[in-house]
């Protein structure tokens, strides 16, 4: 079943001082803040909620199809994704732009200093679902305000059944906003802290909002997850990973694993395992797509965790 995951894809780069940054800025010259970092080390990685997405479902033997708005620097990304093999059939390069990036500097203590310049992604409205005529499912990450509104309208119109996953984008939506997507929606997913935000801005209760779609997904990283629907919650555990090493991307490989399910006709106990066991994977490793399993290798560990293969 061919997914169109509308979404951004981005390139962060990210930088770590060899020290603490409260060791070189001065509380008293905030006002007049001028400093300069040396940072020897140095690391680019591909990234973006639908380019992260896409790389694990398309892991697992899923379909995706990424549409997102691109810059003109999008060479070495476009590259990365014709040697994955994931469609871009729906990538729109726009000219006299940049791709979306985040520039992260991380000092010794992990604290972070981030400038985030969204580039070609401001302009993901003129993306449309009807250029994707195959897709059977949809899903609506961060992406450009009003691209994510428009998309929205466009699955409920053609009858595209898609997954609301608002993430970091939720601060630019209204309570009635959101009320509209969730209308639309046949699933959403947030994390816990999300969830709280969801509730502040519609005033409802996460409850109340689940009771607008078939499935609610909320997710609480070491504390596992919670998938709500009419008939019954299931609390699904996190799986033990290799190692805690970088949280970016985890939830972005969560909802692959949740799309795989819901593509198999899996129930929901299954498809939030899977969706839990990929969390686990990624998050022993740097970046969004630098882990790399076989299909036999995720069934192996996915049956060592629950007593169950994939197929």
């Amino acid at each position: 079943m061919q997914t169109l995951i509308c979404g951004s894809l981005a390139i962060d780069t990210i930088m770590v001082f060899g020290d603490h940054f409260k060791n070189h800025i001065l509380p008293d010259k905030i006002h007049m803040l001028s400093v300069a970092f040396l940072v020897p080390e140095l690391r680019r990685e591909w990234g973006g909620t639908a380019g992260n997405i896409a790389y694990n479902l398309n892991m697992l033997g899923g379909e995706p199809m990424i549409m997102a708005t691109v810059g003109e620097d999008f060479g070495a990304y476009r590259a990365r994704l014709d040697s994955l093999g994931i469609a871009q059939d729906c990538i729109r390069e726009i000219p006299g732009t940049f791709t979306a990036q985040a520039f992260i500097t991380t000092d010794l203590a992990d604290n972070q200093i981030t400038a985030f310049h969204p580039g070609a992604m401001s302009h993901s409205h003129l993306n449309h679902v009807a250029d994707a005529p195959g897709a059977r499912f949809g899903v609506i990450a961060p992406d450009g305000r009003d691209g994510m509104l428009q998309h929205a309208r466009e699955f409920a119109a053609a009858g595209v059944p898609y997954l609301f996953d608002p993430g970091q984008g939720l601060p630019m939506l209204t309570g009635p906003e959101i009320l509209a997507f969730l209308e639309g929606a046949r699933f959403f997913a947030v994390n816990d802290y999300e969830a709280q935000l969801l509730e502040e801005k519609t005033g409802k209760t996460i409850t109340e909002l689940a009771g607008l779609v078939e499935a609610a997904i909320i997710t609480r990283g070491a504390e596992g997850s919670t998938i709500i629907t009419a008939a019954h919650t299931w609390q699904i555990a996190a799986v033990q990973p290799d190692a805690v090493v970088d949280p970016t991307g985890c939830g972005d490989a969560y909802r692959a694993g949740l799309l795989y399910g819901l593509a198999q006709g899996w129930g929901w106990e299954k498809t939030g395992q899977l969706a839990s066991l990929m969390g686990s994977i990624k998050i022993a490793h740097r970046g969004g797509q630098n882990h790399s399993l076989t299909r036999a290798e995720i069934s192996a560990r996915f049956h060592a965790a629950f007593g169950q293969t994939l197929d």
